[in-house]
């Protein structure tokens, strides 16, 4: 069976929603892709026909080793295509995803290959996603949420894990981007906000905005 465009959309949610949860219900994946609830499985029913998605009982679906190829190679493509939009084309980084997901039912593996290329050869998208190799491979992580760390601890920002515009154009004005330096001088208790200091400036954040940033933590000597 041919892997159509709108295949490929649902594999490739079906495993950012699996990042949070090992199964994913017929509700959510409607919600994330703003589709009628009948309509999710009747694709659902497809998928599990071409082998790319299992069904647990009570849970919802998983996907399969097949699946998880699948949706590797088509967020490759759009992370690939999120680089492309800003570096070649001059978006800014809170309106990739959206012109991303418009643009990418039409992306074959020979454009997004022609799209690495003029990018150099990107190994992270404008958020800080890992972008998966050409097998589908997704490369080894070695970064964590930064509500684990605690008072006095020193890191680097990874990851922005949001594809909200609105909270990635106040990251960046906060200066709150990949790269960025940053030691936790405060936090409250329970869930309260986190004081972070960038350079010699001061941010805080509550606990929902600390959700979304994944961060490299220093070593005790560097």
């Amino acid at each position: 069976m041919q892997t159509s465009a709108a295949m490929r959309e649902y594999l490739a949610e079906i495993y950012r929603l699996q990042q949070d949860n090992p199964t994913v219900s017929t509700t959510t994946l409607a919600e994330r892709l703003n589709v009628s609830a009948p309509a999710v499985p009747r694709m659902l029913k497809r998928l599990k026909s071409a082998g790319f998605v299992k069904h647990i009982p009570y849970q919802g679906v998983e996907l399969t080793e097949l699946g998880t190829k699948e949706a590797l190679l088509e967020i490759r493509r759009h992370r690939i295509l999120e680089v492309f939009l800003v570096q070649i084309m001059g978006f800014s980084w809170d309106e990739t995803h959206e012109h991303a997901d418009a643009l990418g039912h039409g992306l074959n593996d020979t454009l997004t290959q022609r799209m690495a290329e003029m990018t150099n050869f990107p190994t992270r998208c404008p958020h800080g996603e890992p972008i998966p190799n050409e097998q589908g491979e997704m490369p080894d992580l070695n970064d964590i949420s930064i509500i684990n760390l605690g008072v006095g601890q020193k890191g680097t920002i990874s990851r922005v894990r949001t594809n909200e515009p609105e909270k990635l154009r106040y990251f960046a004005s906060l200066q709150l981007v990949p790269g960025t330096k940053f030691e936790i001088v405060g936090r409250a208790p329970f869930n309260g906000p986190m004081r972070l200091r960038i350079d010699q400036e001061e941010v805080v954040l509550g606990i929902e905005l600390t959700k979304s940033l994944w961060v490299i933590r220093s070593t005790a000597n560097t």
